[in-house]
């Protein structure tokens, strides 16, 4: 194989930013190449539902799909104006817009998902997609692989449900230290996830104490058990972006959203800015610093921050944000402005935020920032409640029944750390 544009155009990975950058190269009329060591695309997120954000942009995310020659309607994606805020007290307010805020898309295997969708695209453009193939770096042009290292970890359930479609995003620093939970609901089929942003012993707890909030503050879910579903992110600033004849775009380039996890939309950003370099556009390291960089600083601004408050903090930005909301009549606007940054926000990553993150080289010899995964609190040492112990317990008979998990392997090694 080799790393030359001139030839036939070899990608590591079938996820959303390979499959975006090959159905541009493909649709150019170059002969592209995509491997993966899975056996299809969307497997490490089998049934996760993810979020498709439309306040890093001015522009409606599908509208620039279509831009870019790739087709949305290939895909399942329900639109969403309003989402419920849970505050840290469990107080519940709504946040409300009346542009697309986001978009959910269901990741995985199923046809309707946009791993899918990409790939049917992929298909039809004449690109080549080798499953179970495992290729060197050096061998491809464009690496788009998942995670090496680990930042953070989220767990999930997937459930059936005759509750309505519905999206709730919840601060809590219990729940989930360092970061959020949400609930998402999907015609008829449910996701309560935790992130974890900070590592902990016996993290199921986690999503069984979760689950069995929901359960008291939402009794019409009517939560019927379908899998387990999760994962590692690995969060980077790299040094360059285009090195050595290679394109490193989404995870594998650290295009990632560090404080929420938003960041399929830099993903295939990324895939696409790496094509259109090679097809005679802009330089791909230049335009990523112009394009995604000022987001990824931004959030590692944010991410320091959170990192250093907890639910008393969290229950301050849930309140001016429904103040600002009032105010404007629309609030979207408070989240543009806390992730396309500011003055401050660029002080606090230049000061500290970058200074959070561990200095390394990787094994082709980059050199990257990478924000480890932090110890646990004191305060994250707490004992189950009896509602999550039942809700354990219930997982645990699904389990034996036949129920799966989709989050003990990812693209290079096991998602979840060992627990201590």
């Amino acid at each position: 194989m080799s790393t030359s544009t001139s030839g036939p155009i070899h990608v590591m990975g079938a996820g959303l930013s390979g499959l975006a950058a090959s159905i541009i190269l493909a649709k150019a009329g170059k002969e592209v190449h995509v491997h993966d060591i899975r056996k299809d695309s969307g497997a490490r997120f089998d049934g996760d539902f993810q979020g498709l954000e439309n306040w890093s942009s001015n522009r409606d995310f599908i509208d620039e799909l279509r831009d870019w020659g790739i087709n949305p309607d290939e895909f399942k994606s329900t639109p969403f104006h309003e989402i419920d805020v849970i505050h840290p007290d469990d107080e519940i307010s709504t946040a409300w817009g009346p542009k697309v805020a986001f978009r959910v898309v269901e990741r995985g295997t199923a046809p309707h998902t946009i791993d899918q969708g990409l790939k049917r695209q992929a298909l039809e453009a004449g690109v080549n997609i080798h499953y179970n193939s495992r290729v060197k770096p050096e061998d491809c042009t464009i690496i788009a692989t998942g995670p090496k290292g680990t930042s953070a970890v989220a767990y999930g359930e997937v459930f059936k449900t005759s509750f309505p479609n519905h999206v709730s995003f919840h601060l809590n620093d219990k729940l989930a230290p360092g970061a959020y939970a949400y609930l998402i609901v999907i015609d008829g089929i449910g996701l309560i996830c935790t992130c974890l942003w900070r590592k902990q012993s016996k993290s199921e707890r986690f999503l069984n104490e979760t689950i069995a909030w929901y359960e008291r503050h939402y009794p019409e879910l009517d939560i019927e058990p379908i899998k387990r579903v999760g994962g590692k992110g690995d969060f980077t600033i790299n040094d360059r972006y285009k090195e050595s004849g290679r394109y490193y775009v989404g995870e594998a380039g650290g295009l990632q959203d560090f404080m929420w996890g938003f960041g399929m939309r830099y993903a295939v950003t990324s895939g696409v800015l790496a094509a259109q370099d090679i097809l005679g556009g802009e330089d791909y390291d230049k335009a990523v610093r112009k394009q995604l960089l000022p987001f990824v600083k931004t959030s590692v601004a944010n991410r320091f921050l959170m990192n250093r408050i907890g639910d008393r903090s969290f229950k301050r930005i849930a309140r001016m944000w429904m103040k600002d909301q009032k105010k404007r009549g629309d609030g979207l606007p408070f989240i543009e402005r806390i992730f396309r940054g500011s003055i401050w926000r660029n002080l606090v990553y230049s000061s500290f935020g970058k200074l959070m993150l561990k200095r390394e080289t990787t094994k082709d010899g980059r050199k990257i920032r990478r924000m480890p995964f932090r110890k646990d609190l004191k305060r994250d040492r707490w004992d189950p409640s009896p509602d999550a112990i039942a809700i354990g317990k219930r997982w645990e008979r699904v389990r034996r029944s036949g129920g799966g998990t989709s989050f003990s392997e990812d693209s290079d090694n096991s998602s979840i750390p060992e627990e201590e």
